[in-house]
C-alpha cells in the first residue's frame, strides 16, 4: 500500500527517533532552554521601563552577591597525652587546675579553673606581685623614732617591718636584718644629754587590732607559723630569732617596746605607752629593712608567712588604702588586673594564704606564671621566678619528687602550699620535649598531707613527661 508523504515523513521521524534517542532527547531540551530564555528575555522587556521616545527599555538585574567562605581555622595538633588517671587520684580530693603552653598561650589542661579555690601558700605567687606593682622591688619597711610631745619621751614608729631584730648580727633569720641596738644608738646619740623618760609605741600603720583573720587556726601562731600581724614587731616576734619556725606572742608590739628599752640601756621598768607620733616631730633615728626585691627571695623559698602579711598590708596603705584585712581584695584586684589578668571572683582574706577562706582561680594563677616567666619589662617579675623552690634541689622542694617522680628533679619550679584543708603547687614545668609549661593544681578536703603532696607532684611530673603533647581529654 502507497504511503502518503506525510506518513511516510512520520514513520521516518520515529525510525530516527528510535535508533537515536538521546540525540533526540537533549535536541528537545535544548529547544526547551532557548524558548524558556527567549520568554525571559522578552519578560524582561515587558517589564522594563519605557524610554523618552516611549520604547521599551529592558530593565538592569544584578545577580545576588556569591556568598564568601569564612576563614579557614588554623589547624591545632591533636594531642593524644593524657594525666586523667593522675589528675582524678583520691588522694587529690576535689581538684581543680589549669596548665598552659607560656609560647602560645594555649591551655593545655584545664579541670575547674575558672572557680576560685583556697590557696595555701601559693598566695605568695599573687603577694609578691602585688608588692612588685605597689611598693617596688627597691621599697624598704622603715622603723623610725621621732621625740615625743614631753621632754624625753620619744616614739617608736612601726613601718611594717617584720624583720627589724633584737639579736645581735647575724643571729636573726632574716640575713641582712637591720638590728634595734642601730636604731637605739642613733637615738642616744640625737637625745644628747637629755635623759629619756617614757617610750610611746606607734603601731598604727593600720589598726592594731586588725591583726588575725578568725578563719586562720590559731595553732599557727602558738605552733610558730605566723605572728599578729601589727605594724611594730622585732624579728618577726619570734622566740627563738635564728628559727624560721618559732612559737609567736599575743603582744608583739609590746615585746618590740621591751626589747627597745633594753637596747637603749634604759631601766625596765621605763614608762611605756600605746600612741602617735605626732607630724612635725624631729626625727631621732631610723633604720630599713632588706629591700623588697630580697625579701622576696627570703620569703618565697621558706614560705614565711610574716614576710606575706607585712607584704600585702603595706601594699593595701601604699597603695591609698588604710592597711586593713579587709582591703586586700581590692588591693591584689587592682594590681593583678594591672599584669592583664581576670580577678573575677577573687577574695583575698590575708597575704600568706593561711585561710581557707581565700579564693582565687587556678587559671589566674597559671596565666600569672606564665607572665612570670616571660618577664614583661618593667615588671621585675623575674624576682619570683628566681626565688622559686626548685623540685628535688632547693626550699620547700628539697625534698619532693622522688622515686617515680624523680625524673623531673630539677625541671619544676614552682610555690608550695599546705593548710589543713589544701594542698597546692603552682609554677613552671620545663618539659621532656623542651616546652615550658605553667601550671596550677590544687586539691581541696581533709585530706593525708604526705599522699597529697606525692599526688601533686605525680600530676606534675606526668605532664612533664606529655609536654606539649598534653590533652585536655
Amino acid at each position: 500500500m502507497k504511503r502518503s508523504p506525510a506518513e511516510t515523513d512520520r514513520k521516518g521521524l520515529l525510525a530516527s527517533f528510535a535508533a537515536h534517542p538521546n540525540a533526540w532527547l537533549f535536541s528537545t531540551i535544548g529547544v526547551v532552554f532557548l524558548l524558556l530564555g527567549t520568554g525571559s528575555v522578552f519578560a524582561g522587556m515587558a517589564i522594563g521601563a519605557p524610554s523618552a521616545s516611549g520604547a521599551v527599555t529592558p530593565a538592569a538585574t544584578t545577580a545576588a552577591p556569591r556568598a564568601t567562605p569564612s576563614g579557614i581555622s588554623t589547624a591545632t595538633p591533636l594531642r593524644t597525652c593524657s594525666v586523667t588517671g593522675q589528675a582524678t587520684s583520691t588522694a587529690l580530693g576535689s581538684f581543680s587546675g589549669t596548665v598552659i603552653n607560656t609560647t602560645t598561650g594555649e591551655v593545655l589542661f584545664d579541670r575547674n579553673g575558672s572557680t576560685g579555690v583556697a590557696t595555701a601558700s601559693v598566695m605568695k605567687l599573687l603577694t609578691s606581685a602585688t608588692a612588685l606593682t605597689d611598693l617596688g622591688p627597691d621599697y624598704t619597711f622603715k622603723t623610725t623614732v621621732y621625740a615625743g610631745t614631753t621632754p624625753g619621751s620619744i616614739v617608736l614608729v612601726g613601718g611594717g617591718d617584720p624583720t627589724l631584730s633584737a639579736a645581735p648580727a647575724g643571729g636573726s633569720v632574716y640575713k641582712g636584718a637591720p638590728l634595734l641596738s642601730d636604731l637605739a644608738d642613733q637615738v642616744n646619740k640625737a637625745m644628747g644629754n637629755q635623759a629619756i623618760t617614757s617610750v610611746v609605741l606607734d603601731a598604727n600603720m593600720w589598726n592594731p587590732a586588725d591583726n588575725w583573720d578568725p578563719s586562720v587556726p590559731v595553732s599557727e601562731r602558738t605552733g610558730g607559723y605566723e605572728p599578729l600581724i601589727t605594724a611594730l614587731m622585732v624579728d618577726g616576734d619570734r622566740a627563738n630569732p635564728a628559727a624560721q619556725d618559732s612559737p609567736r606572742s599575743t603582744d608583739p608590739v609590746g615585746n618590740a617596746g621591751a626589747a627597745f628599752i633594753q637596747a637603749l640601756g634604759l631601766p625596765a621598768n621605763t614608762p611605756v605607752s600605746d600612741g602617735t607620733a605626732i607630724s612635725g616631730s624631729q626625727q631621732l633615728g631610723q633604720v630599713a629593712s632588706q629591700p623588697i626585691s630580697t625579701l622576696i627571695g627570703q620569703m618565697l623559698p621558706v614560705s614565711d608567712n610574716t614576710l606575706a602579711e607585712m607584704m600585702a598590708r603595706v601594699s593595701s596603705k601604699v597603695s591609698g588604702r588604710d592597711g586593713s584585712s579587709g582591703s586586700l581584695t581590692p588591693t591584689y584586684a587592682s594590681a593583678l588586673t594591672g599584669y592583664g589578668l581576670d580577678t573575677t571572683g577573687l577574695v583575698i582574706k590575708d597575704g600568706s594564704g593561711e585561710s581557707n577562706l581565700d579564693a582565687v582561680a587556678p587559671a589566674l594563677v597559671a596565666k600569672l606564671m606564665a607572665l612570670v616567666l616571660a618577664n614583661p619589662a618593667g615588671k621585675n617579675l623575674d624576682l619570683i621566678y628566681n626565688a622559686l623552690p626548685v623540685a628535688g634541689k632547693t626550699g620547700t622542694l628539697a625534698s619532693r619528687f622522688s622515686g617515680p617522680n624523680a625524673v623531673a628533679r630539677g625541671a619544676v619550679n614552682a610555690k608550695t602550699g599546705s593548710i589543713a584543708t589544701a594542698y597546692a603547687l603552682a609554677g613552671i614545668v620545663h618539659t621532656a620535649d623542651g616546652s615550658a609549661l605553667s601550671f596550677a593544681f590544687f586539691a581541696e578536703g581533709k585530706l593525708n598531707a604526705s599522699s597529697a603532696m606525692t599526688a601533686l607532684d605525680t600530676l606534675t611530673t606526668a605532664v612533664f613527661n606529655c609536654g606539649n603533647n598534653l590533652s585536655n581529654n
